[in-house]
């Protein structure tokens, strides 16, 4: 499981990869929130998070995985470091995880930038051999 940043204009950019799938969901949303806050160690884990989410293919479902990581940034003030995964595979992909993390505290977390949305443009999930990649853009 890895990431690494990309250089891009006005955007942030990241390649992904994972053993499993859900490696790669952990690896991208560790990404973005290294996107939004300098250092990871300083979330704490006092707030557990509970999400479900479905999708008709491994896209969708990390797409709308990563957007929700923005919208509960954006309502509940909520960073995260930790990630407990599970993804059922049938008719439909159905996602459980757990998200452990903590409220903004500016004097707590250097925040870096402000992460709007996750962009189609270039994204890209898909198996290669025996490993999940993606490659993701987020609108800053």
């Amino acid at each position: 499981m890895s990431y690494e940043f990309i250089d891009h204009t006005a955007d942030v950019a990241f390649k992904s990869k994972g053993k499993t799938l859900e490696e790669l969901f952990e690896s991208c949303a560790l990404a973005t929130e290294q996107t939004m806050v300098k250092n990871l160690k300083k979330i704490k884990h006092k707030t557990i998070k509970s999400i479900k989410l479905k999708a008709k293919n491994p896209e969708e479902l990390l797409f709308n995985f990563l957007q929700e990581l923005i919208f509960l940034k954006d309502a509940n003030l909520l960073l995260f470091s930790k990630f407990r995964i599970k993804i059922k595979h049938g008719k439909e992909l159905i996602l459980n995880a757990g998200l452990y993390g903590e409220k903004i505290n500016p004097k707590k977390h250097e925040l870096l930038v402000d992460v709007k949305a996750v962009t189609l443009h270039m994204y890209k999930v898909e198996k290669v051999k025996n490993y999940w990649r993606s490659f993701i853009i987020l609108d800053v």
